[in-house]
């Protein structure tokens, strides 16, 4: 679930580390498997193939003792009606069929951000074994009337799940379609503390969403687990005078009889956890294109003249990102503004959301280093979703990586860390004289753990976002940049509006290397102490006080 999560290390962290003390880099986070029957909407996670390329120097670092201490690989479970086997969140996601694509209508009555609004919904779907029953996740009001293929089918309600019997068996291989009218949802407003308790927020100038890791199906019925990506349209229903976004690109508006119906469409898979809508009386400023790349970003319009700046520098981002791996994967990208203090910021795809307290913040290094890492996520998260949640790590680590990096290469390192680091092998000796400590209370990278939480509830934690950053540092220095180069840019082509693991990007990065990186990668993703960083024998860690593996 996300909190501030997305500032890494940064000033706090390194401070802490800095001075001698045993605690964790204490990142400010966000909220927020392989199954082989079953896969999602980008089809079956596998490893990768492909010949293998040297490139780089490998670093002399000598070979990982094959006896290392790893604490178990997290493995996604046979799915079941109710489960689609998410280790982390086992009563997340369905098994039995791939959706893939959501009609989403939603109705908001009246010009008020508080009220409860409706939602209609067209669910099409390929069944992949017969299907008597099927489940969707949802634990928010109604529905009323569902149908399966036009005939009406039962609809009963079950925890947190909503099980479907149609009028006749859905075959297996059947492309079927589930209509549901009747949902509602209801707001909470935006406050100090709000992040991860509601996925419908509102505050004075309208509302939005925010879902990951498991919240929206609050709001409304669907696969909520990003292993299960599909197409998304878009049909907002508002009263003349408010404005309504969502994700992907807008297919046009009609005003009638005091309303206006605005349409998007999301061309490219999307997981259910990063599905945006606001509506409200909003502002949406439309930039000069980055290239192929639409930009627009949307805030409150009473605050444009304040926020508008802000965001202005994001599309020199895309510039350099695009730089670094490749083409940015979608058509538009901007940021969506709210006022208040939610206490994240949160990669919506094409449309990532931030709050006040982050853009009016008086420091241009503490925006950038916000709106770099939710730009990062839009191909390491977004285009490219983990197929458990395990592998959150692909996102936050990689989302860091490139925060720092540019934090590096553009001077303002030093500003976010008080002047206790200036270059990203400065700033990573810290995390990895930190990374015992970070490992013994939330677990090793690729199995974040509670760190005293609830199940799950700890997912977003420092090891994920520093701790995975320190994972690719380690990367780079055995292989080479070059090669690093290679492995990055191959991912976020090969896995493409997919669904990807931890072992699907050791095997590109083997294929890169020309040699099995397996070992080695296992031993940063899962050890319970850190290995050896190549090329920096000297580097030391502190002694773990906790343990939570």
């Amino acid at each position: 679930m996300a909190v501030r999560r997305r500032w890494g290390v940064l000033a706090a962290a390194v401070a802490v580390v800095a001075a001698g003390t045993a605690g964790a880099v204490a990142v400010t986070h966000d909220r927020r498997g392989q199954e082989g029957t079953e896969p999602g909407a980008s089809g079956a996670v596998t490893a990768t193939s492909g010949s293998p390329s040297a490139s780089g120097s490998p670093s002399a670092s000598g070979s990982l003792d094959p006896a290392a201490d790893l604490v178990p690989v997290p493995v996604r479970a046979a799915a079941t009606q109710a489960s689609i086997g998410d280790p982390l969140f086992p009563g997340l996601g369905n098994g039995g069929y791939d959706v893939q694509a959501y009609d989403l209508r939603v109705t908001y009555p009246r010009a008020d951000p508080r009220q409860t609004v409706t939602l209609g919904l067209t669910i099409r779907a390929k069944a992949t074994r017969r299907l008597a029953a099927f489940d969707l996740d949802y634990a928010g009001a109604g529905p009323g009337a569902v149908t399966v293929d036009g005939a009406r089918a039962r609809a009963l309600r079950r925890g947190q799940e909503l099980v479907v019997t149609p009028a006749s068996p859905v075959r297996a291989g059947h492309a079927f379609t589930v209509a549901i009218n009747g949902v509602r949802a209801t707001p909470v407003a935006v406050r100090p503390g709000v992040a991860g308790t509601a996925p419908f927020l509102s505050s004075r100038d309208g509302t939005v969403l925010a879902g990951q890791p498991n919240g929206m199906h609050e709001v409304f019925p669907c696969n909520d687990h990003p292993s299960d990506k599909a197409l998304f349209t878009f049909t907002l229903d508002v009263p003349r005078g408010w404005t309504a976004v969502a994700n992907g690109v807008s297919t046009g508006r009609t005003d009638s009889g005091g309303r206006t119906v605005w349409h998007y469409r999301e061309s490219h898979p999307l997981a259910t956890e990063l599905v945006q809508i606001a509506a409200g009386d909003l502002g949406v400023a439309q930039l000069p294109a980055v290239g192929p790349v639409q930009r627009r970003d949307v805030v409150p319009t009473r605050l444009a003249g304040s926020l508008l700046p802000a965001l202005a520098p994001v599309s020199g981002y895309v510039t350099w990102m695009q730089d670094q791996v490749g083409a940015y994967p979608f058509e538009t990208y901007g940021g969506l503004v709210v006022e208040g203090e939610l206490g994240f910021s949160l990669e919506t795809q094409t449309l990532s959301i931030f709050d006040t307290g982050v853009l009016g913040s008086p420091s241009a290094p503490q925006r950038e280093r916000v709106l770099v890492h939710e730009l990062a996520h839009q191909w390491f998260g977004d285009s490219v979703a983990p197929a458990i949640w395990s592998d959150v790590w692909l996102n936050e680590g990689h989302a860091t990586w490139y925060q720092l990096r540019y934090a590096a290469e553009h001077g303002s390192l030093g500003p976010l860390t008080n002047g206790a680091v200036t270059t990203l092998d400065g700033y990573m000796q810290r995390v990895y004289a930190a990374a015992d400590e970070l490992r013994a209370r939330f677990g090793p990278p690729g199995v974040p753990t509670s760190g005293g939480q609830g199940p799950g509830q700890g997912l977003f934690n420092p090891d994920v976002y520093d701790g995975g950053a320190l994972v690719l540092y380690a990367l780079r220095q055995e292989i080479g940049a070059d090669a690093f180069t290679q492995v990055e840019r191959r991912w976020v082509v090969v896995h493409r509006d997919g669904v990807a693991s931890s072992a699907d990007f050791a095997a590109l990065a083997s294929q890169v290397a020309g040699r099995d990186l397996r070992p080695f990668l296992d031993a940063w993703l899962y050890g319970r102490t850190v290995p050896p960083m190549p090329g920096h024998a000297d580097w030391t860690t502190t002694p773990a006080t906790s343990s939570g593996t």
